[in-house]
């Protein structure tokens, strides 16, 4: 993963909010190595609801107050748990996950959802990839400027 998968993933930026969501999701789930399950959650009523994913079937719904997703936008901040299973409040949408990698996206500096990452073994991401993630979010929360997911 480089530069060059940036710009895949630019080129997938189109009209269709939801099939270019989940177009990025499925280039993630297929082009990075160890992942279960890449996908969104936006927030809605004071939860967050699934949004376009790839991999097993998903929570629908999720609560703001328990959870990594929720975590991460209460924080405000990329939020990495290496092993989710040391940590209290994880919602196991999916047993295969170990570590997840949850990144905020914003609306006019207002997080309105994550873009989620869960890989089956821990401490999976490193360093540089989170830094490509954090680019890819960047990209979609600007494109989110224009494109609202739900209304």
């Amino acid at each position: 993963m480089n530069g060059t998968f940036l710009k895949e993933i630019e080129a997938l930026f189109d009209e269709n909010v939801i099939g270019s969501l989940a177009n990025i999701a499925s280039a993630i789930y297929h082009e990075v190595n160890d992942l279960n399950w890449v996908g969104y959650y936006f927030i809605k009523d004071r939860y967050l609801y699934l949004g376009p994913f790839s991999g097993k079937v998903a929570c629908s719904i999720l609560t703001l107050d328990k959870g990594v997703c929720a975590k991460a936008v209460r924080d405000r901040s990329v939020t990495y748990i290496k092993d989710v299973h040391a940590i209290e409040d994880h919602i196991a949408c999916d047993s295969a996950s170990a570590s997840e990698l949850v990144l905020p996206l914003y609306k006019d500096k207002k997080v309105i959802g994550v873009l989620d990452i869960d890989a089956p073994i821990t401490d999976r991401f490193t360093e540089f990839e989170i830094e490509l993630f954090k680019d890819i979010s960047s990209m979609i929360s600007t494109y989110l400027e224009a494109h609202p997911p739900l209304s």
